[in-house]
């Protein structure tokens, strides 16, 4: 177990906070009384979020991409300027493709290992001297059910997010010299626009996410789960019955996957089924 802490008057860093679990990580960390710096691509979102009356002398902005190492020295000298330092810093910032591996290019598995791994673990490099000065300091990475548990069409998204699992299960024993506690929070399918923000789509089988939870519950069950000193939560009920069963039958869900992708491209491996051939002057068995 971490430490547990009381949230109030924490300094904290919300990487991706424009929309979605971002801005209700900004927004629930408000209401309990902390201080934090929101960061997006997306400034025009920041902005709003910023002239809300709940966000007035506790939140500040700054524009910054993750994967930009200028980006991360000018969010590092903002923490400084804005916050006088750092508490809490919450890798949120993420995006996805849908898609089997076959069918993809270079280009997108790079641009999300940029910004769901390299960017995260940069910063958190950047920021590492800056938190260990800060008091109860923390490490909060926003992982997935499927960093833990792959599934077909979301390998490249599902391949970022088991590394940034690793980094955190690592640094979880390694920051302990430094006081730093490591927490990883695993959203299952949640009610966000992250499905239309994605770099590709071309997944068969699309996940019904106005089914999950929404970024709200998810950011309580964070915030709630950094107060008493958890180490990783997972969400939904299905995420987590999956995780289950993958622990003790994780054959079940390779069957159930595989039946799915060979019904889904049926009519793709009958053009791929060899044909029968007969030599001159034969006939077929049984004619």
């Amino acid at each position: 177990m971490a430490q547990r802490r009381c949230l109030k008057g924490m300094r904290a860093l919300v990487t991706g906070a424009s929309q979605g679990i971002g801005r209700a990580l900004v927004e629930s960390a408000l209401k309990r009384g902390m201080r934090v710096l929101a960061a997006s691509r997306s400034f025009d979102l920041l902005r709003e979020l910023a002239e809300k009356p709940a966000s007035r002398g506790a939140l500040a902005i700054v524009q910054a991409d993750v994967t930009s190492p200028a980006d991360r020295q000018k969010l590092l000298e903002a923490a400084e300027r804005e916050l006088g330092g750092l508490d809490v810093l919450i890798n949120n910032a993420g995006i996805g493709a849908t898609g089997h591996f076959a069918d993809s290019s270079p280009d997108v598995l790079r641009q999300i290992f940029e910004t769901n791994f390299f960017g995260p673990a940069e910063l958190t490099r950047a920021f590492l001297p800056m938190l260990a000065r800060g008091a109860k300091p923390a490490i909060v990475n926003v992982g997935s059910i499927l960093g833990k548990r792959a599934l077909p069409a979301r390998g490249l998204y599902s391949a970022s997010k088991f590394a940034l699992q690793g980094l955190s299960e690592a640094l979880r024993a390694e920051l302990v010299r430094f006081g730093i506690d490591v927490l990883v929070a695993n959203p299952g399918l949640t009610q966000t626009n992250f499905a239309r923000n994605m770099l590709e789509r071309k997944g068969k089988v699309a996940l019904d996410h106005l089914r999950g939870m929404t970024s709200e519950q998810v950011a309580e069950a964070t915030l709630g789960a950094l107060e008493r000193g958890r180490n990783e939560i997972n969400l939904t009920f299905p995420g987590r019955l999956l995780l289950l069963v993958n622990r003790f039958a994780p054959w079940m869900i390779d069957l159930f996957a595989r039946r799915k992708v060979r019904q889904l491209f049926a009519d793709e491996a009958a053009l791929r089924r060899p044909q029968t051939w007969h030599l001159p002057g034969s006939s077929p068995a049984g004619a």
